[in-house]
């Protein structure tokens, strides 16, 4: 009897939408606009996240990132006291090296102002550089499409090796294979050693590593004065250990630091420990606010077709008002009456629903194509759309359904 009565009001439901087509479009476009707002928001806020945290773990977020300022401040409220700062450098590394006991791996980069790159005809004017350490690969876990990066022998030697990104290297190189040829950077050949897997976008991006060329430290000096204070950056960056927490090391490396610059107990320090999940903590409020503004719009929008389809079962209850009072007069109980409506105002709200959880499958493939980055679809905001959709169908259907299964047999017959 039950899954009879839910058959047969789920085919009263499709007959009252194609009955009164321009009612129930009408009536279900207010509930599909809702859940097309409030959908988007929620997959687009769940993409963007997953995409920052994409990046986090390809940038490593076990990675401690020392530096003049700290990431969490607006670098224009306190920039000359960041300014007057000193640069982290190559004695900073040695040091955390020595000491550290939590950290893994650590690495040093200085970054070279924008060089003209040359290979035979082609060249690249002002192309990304560093120079690094040998863990710089590990820590940032660069993956080589050809190639190989530098060996200890060759880093400590300062050979004129280089490891080119992917773009970088097909505008370099088109289709010539470019290991071991040699392409000219200031007047010198560095040899192409290795070529860096396509990286692709990414919302969060240190380093450029598709467009960059990367050289040794010790390389690099051949490039530029690596103990100048002010004409390019620098970069120290420390993993941890596997099961170390992140926040001890941080302790210890702040330690390490502030005995190895000898600043006073009671002293500030002269550099930043920064890491990956303060981006987290900046973007969180942004993500907030765009969930509450697509929930509040869609909410305006769910709540005129929640009116729409109780005015939808109202009429359903008038029209069927004989109908309603025959089946009491053979015996049919209130309960079952009330059931019949309900189920057939949640079957409405539900095809309203699952037209637009459609359309927002249909846009967020046009967004992904547009931004070129993955938006898309969970199923836990499919699930959502449906609940939400669900409780609706109950909020709307409710009363007209009381009021049907509150007819008097007899009264609701002469009607």
């Amino acid at each position: 009897m039950f899954f009879k009565l839910i058959y047969e009001s789920i085919v009263q439901a499709f007959q009252q939408l194609s009955a009164n087509k321009l009612r129930s479009f009408l009536s279900l476009t207010g509930i599909s606009i809702g859940i097309i707002c409030i959908i988007s928001v929620l997959s687009a806020v769940d993409s963007l996240k997953e995409n920052v945290n994409a990046s986090f773990e390809k940038l490593g977020n076990d990675v401690l990132y020392i530096d003049k300022m700290p990431w969490n401040e607006d670098p224009n409220q306190n920039w000359w006291k960041y300014q007057k700062r000193p640069q982290p450098d190559i004695e900073d590394l040695q040091i955390i090296k020595k000491n550290s006991k939590l950290s893994h791996q650590a690495s040093f980069s200085v970054f070279i102002p924008g060089k003209t790159i040359k290979f035979g005809s082609n060249s690249v004017e002002g192309a990304y550089m560093a120079g690094v350490t040998e863990d710089y690969t590990d820590i940032f876990n660069l993956e080589f499409d050809k190639g190989r990066f530098m060996t200890p022998f060759e880093a400590a030697n300062g050979s004129n090796k280089v490891v080119l990104g992917y773009v970088l290297a097909e505008n370099l190189f088109g289709s010539i294979d470019p290991i071991g040829k040699e392409v000219n950077i200031k007047g010198l050949d560095f040899q192409v050693i290795g070529v860096l897997k396509k990286e692709g976008a990414t919302l969060i991006n240190i380093f450029q590593f598709d467009e960059a060329a990367l050289v040794s430290f010790n390389t690099a000096k051949k490039l530029i004065n690596v103990r100048s204070k002010y004409s390019w950056g620098t970069s120290l960056n420390v993993k941890a250990k596997a099961g170390v927490n992140l926040d001890d090391l941080k302790d210890e490396i702040t330690g390490i630091l502030r005995s190895a610059r000898k600043i006073k107990p009671r002293e500030a320090e002269n550099f930043a420990v920064n890491q990956l999940s303060m981006f987290t903590n900046l973007l969180e409020p942004i993500f907030s606010t765009m969930n509450v503004v697509g929930i509040f719009i869609g909410g305006f929008s769910i709540l005129v077709g929640m009116f729409s389809v109780a005015n939808i079962m109202f009429v359903s209850v008038k029209e069927r008002t004989s109908i309603i009072g025959i089946k009491k007069a053979l015996g049919a109980r209130p309960l079952i009456i009330l059931l019949e409506f309900l189920i057939e105002s949640i079957v409405l709200c539900l095809v309203g629903a699952i037209i637009g959880l459609i359309i927002v499958f249909g846009l967020l493939k046009i967004a992904t194509s547009a931004f070129n980055y993955d938006i898309y679809l969970s199923w836990g905001n499919v699930l959502i759309a449906l609940i939400l959709s669900l409780v609706i169908g109950v909020l709307s259907g409710l009363i007209p359904a009381w009021q049907a299964a509150r007819l008097d047999p007899v009264e609701a017959m002469r009607k």
